[in-house]
C-alpha cells in the first residue's frame, strides 16, 4: 500500500477533523518561573483533589502504584471528561532500582466487531457511528490495569486505596470555570445520547459542588470484591445489560476475558538522555524515537527556542515520524512491527535526507518509509515519583471528550469512544485527522493504535523527569518539545510546560501553532519557505503534568495553567 496520493478533498476533511479537536504539601511558590517544590514525593495531574489524594496514599505508606490507583479513580471522579472506569490507558514505570516496565490496558475491540463495522453499502465511512453512542465503545480496560499494577508492586489493599476516592465520590467536589463550560456546551448531547433524565443533563454551574453516590457505589463494590467485581461481577452485568437496551455489542464474554498486558517499553538514547516509552499498541514511543534520531544530528540549541531552523527541523522529522506511523503501527498482538527497522539510525538519517533549511517537505512527497517485510484529544495524565524513588508516567482516556457521551447512570461513569482510533476505513482521516493503515484495522479481540506517550527520561544513570500529556495526536509532539525545552534550552519544569507549543501530522500538511503565542516573523519566514500554517481556531496542545528531579534531588512540579492541573508534594 501507498499514501502517496491523497486528493484536495481528503486533505480539506482532515484538517476539518483536526480543528474538531495535597494534602498538606510543604508551603512553595507556584510562579511562571518554578513549579512546586518537594523534598521527596510528587503527583502531577489535572485536579488537585486527584494529586492531593495521590499524596496522601503516599503519606499513608504506599507507594507509587498505590498512588496510581487512587489518582486514577480520583480523576474518574473530579474530572469525568477524561478521568474513568469506562476507559483505558498506559503506564510506563521505572522501580528505584533502576529496573523498568509497562502496562497497557488499552480498550480492545469487542468479539462482536468486524473490520467493515463502520461502513454502510457503499463502502463509505457512516457519520458519528465510531465517535458517539452504543456502538463507538471498546470494552475498558482502566480497571484491569490499576489493579494489576497496585496487585504486582503496590503496598496497601485496594480498599485503602480506595477509601478516599469514595468519599471524595460522596462528599463530592468543586465545579470549576472550564468544567462548567463543558457540561454547559455537551447537555443537550448527554440528554440526545442517554434521555432527559441523565445525571448529566442537569445544569452544573462554576463553584457547585457535584457527589456522585452512584460512582461511590460502584467503587465500594469494586473496592470489596477486587478487579472481577468489574469484569465479572455486578457492575460487569449492568454494563452489558446497559449496551444491549441501547443497541451496543459489548459482551460478558468481551469483559470477563478482558486482561491487561505487559509490555517492554521502547528505550532509546538523545544525546546522554536514555528516554524510556510505550510500545505498540501506542505510537509514542517508537514515534519520538525517530523523531528525536532524526533531530540529534542538528544544533538545536544554537539555532534558538522556537527560531525558524528550531521549528523546521522538528516540523520535518514530525512530518516523516507520522506518516510512518500511521502505516505500520497497530496492535502488536495482530501485526508485526519493524520495530527494529523504524528506530534504526541510517534509516532515520535516510529518511531526512530529502530535508532541505531551504524550503518545506510536502507531505504528499512523503510516504510510509521503505522497510523490507488514528487519535483522541480529551486525554489525561499524571506523573508521580514516590518518596522510595520509584516513578511512574500515566495516560489515560475515554478517547474523545466524555468519551462516546453514554453515561451509565446506574453505575456513574461514562463509556469511552475508542472504536474511532482504529481505521474504519484504510486511507481515511478518523476524528482527529490522523490517516489509518491496514494495520490498525478492526478486528475483535484487538488493540486500537493510540498515541498516548507516557514516558520517563533518564539522565547519567538516574531518574530525571516524568513527563506526558493528552492532546490526541499532539501529544507526541508536546512531549518532545517539553523534553527539548528543559534539556536543550536549560527551563525549569514549569517553563517547560508553560512554552507554546506547534504541531505536524504529517496530515493534513500543515503546522499548528498555539495562538496568540508566536512571533509573526516567524510565521512569515516559514511561509515564504512553503509551509502551510494553520492560524486560526488552532486547537491548544496538550496538557503537560511533568516531574523533573533537580540536581539537589528535590523535585520540581510543573503542571500545566492550560486546564486546572496541580501538583501536590511533600
Amino acid at each position: 500500500m501507498s499514501n502517496r496520493n491523497f486528493s484536495t478533498k481528503l486533505l480539506l476533511g482532515s484538517a476539518i477533523a483536526f480543528l474538531l479537536y495535597s494534602c498538606q504539601p510543604k508551603p512553595a511558590t507556584q510562579s511562571t518561573q518554578k513549579g512546586l517544590i518537594a523534598e521527596q514525593a510528587m503527583v502531577v495531574s489535572a485536579r488537585k483533589e486527584a494529586s492531593d489524594i495521590g499524596i496522601a496514599i503516599l503519606q499513608k505508606g504506599g507507594n507509587a502504584f498505590d498512588a496510581m490507583m487512587a489518582t486514577e479513580m480520583a480523576l474518574a471522579v473530579t474530572y469525568p471528561f477524561a478521568g474513568n472506569l469506562g476507559g483505558g490507558g498506559f503506564a510506563v514505570f521505572r522501580l528505584n532500582d533502576g529496573s523498568l516496565g509497562s502496562i497497557d490496558y488499552r480498550e480492545k475491540a469487542p468479539l462482536a466487531a468486524d473490520r467493515d463495522m463502520y461502513l454502510d453499502e457503499n463502502g463509505d465511512i457512516i457519520p458519528g457511528m465510531s465517535t458517539q453512542g452504543a456502538m463507538a465503545s471498546g470494552v475498558p480496560g482502566t480497571i484491569a490495569g490499576i489493579f494489576a499494577a497496585q496487585e504486582k508492586y503496590g503496598k496497601l489493599s485496594p480498599a485503602e486505596v480506595l477509601a478516599p476516592v469514595i468519599e471524595l465520590a460522596e462528599r463530592g467536589f468543586v465545579v470549576t470555570e472550564n468544567q462548567a463550560g463543558r457540561f454547559a456546551r455537551l447537555r443537550e448531547t448527554f440528554q440526545e445520547v442517554n434521555g432527559p433524565g441523565t445525571y448529566f443533563a442537569q445544569e452544573i454551574k462554576a463553584g457547585q459542588t457535584l457527589t456522585n453516590p452512584a460512582l461511590a457505589a460502584t467503587l465500594k463494590r469494586i473496592a470489596q470484591h477486587g478487579r472481577d467485581e468489574f469484569y465479572k461481577g455486578e457492575t460487569a452485568q449492568i454494563i452489558v445489560d446497559h449496551f444491549e437496551k441501547i443497541g451496543g455489542i459489548i459482551s460478558l464474554e468481551d469483559m470477563n476475558s478482558y486482561e491487561a498486558a505487559w509490555r517492554e517499553p521502547i528505550v532509546f538514547n538523545y544525546k546522554d538522555l536514555k528516554i524510556i516509552s510505550m510500545a505498540p499498541p501506542s505510537s509514542g514511543g517508537i514515534t519520538i524515537g525517530q523523531i528525536f534520531e532524526m533531530i540529534s544530528p542538528y544544533d538545536l540549541k544554537g539555532y534558538g527556542h522556537h527560531s525558524p531552523e528550531y521549528v523546521q527541523v522538528l516540523v520535518e522529522a514530525e512530518r516523516r515520524a507520522y506518516a510512518d506511523r500511521n502505516y505500520f503501527l497497530g496492535d502488536p498482538d495482530f501485526v508485526d512491527i519493524p520495530v527494529g527497522e523504524l528506530l534504526d539510525e541510517d534509516y532515520l538519517r535516510n529518511r531526512m535526507a530529502s530535508f532541505s533549511m531551504e524550503k518545506a517537505t510536502k507531505s504528499e512527497e512523503i510516504a510510509e518509509g521503505e522497510i523490507a517485510f488514528a487519535e483522541n484529544m480529551e486525554t489525561t495524565h499524571y506523573s508521580i515519583v514516590d518518596q522510595e524513588g520509584n516513578a511512574i508516567s500515566v495516560t489515560t482516556t475515554l478517547n474523545g471528550a466524555y468519551g462516546s457521551k453514554v453515561y451509565i447512570d446506574e453505575l456513574g461513569f461514562f463509556m469511552n469512544n475508542e472504536m474511532d482510533d482504529f481505521s474504519s476505513k484504510a486511507g481515511e482521516p478518523n476524528m482527529f485527522g490522523l490517516i489509518g493503515a491496514e494495520a490498525n484495522s478492526i478486528a475483535p479481540g484487538k488493540r486500537m493504535l493510540s498515541s498516548m506517550t507516557p514516558t520517563l527520561v533518564e539522565k547519567e544513570g538516574k531518574l530525571w523527569m516524568v513527563v506526558g500529556t493528552p492532546g490526541g495526536s499532539t501529544i507526541i509532539t508536546s512531549v518532545v518539545q517539553t523534553i527539548l525545552n528543559v534539556y536543550e534550552f536549560e527551563m525549569s519544569m514549569q517553563e517547560a510546560v508553560e512554552a507554546p507549543r506547534f504541531h505536524h501530522q504529517w496530515l493534513p500538511d500543515l503546522v499548528s501553532f498555539e495562538p496568540n503565542s508566536f512571533d509573526s516573523t516567524l510565521i512569515s519566514i516559514l511561509k515564504a519557505k512553503g509551509y502551510q500554517i494553520l492560524e486560526n481556531n488552532n486547537p491548544i496542545i496538550g496538557k503537560v503534568d511533568a516531574i523533573l528531579v533537580l540536581p539537589d534531588g528535590k523535585l520540581e512540579g510543573g503542571a500545566d495553567p492550560r486546564g486546572d492541573d496541580a501538583a501536590s508534594g511533600f
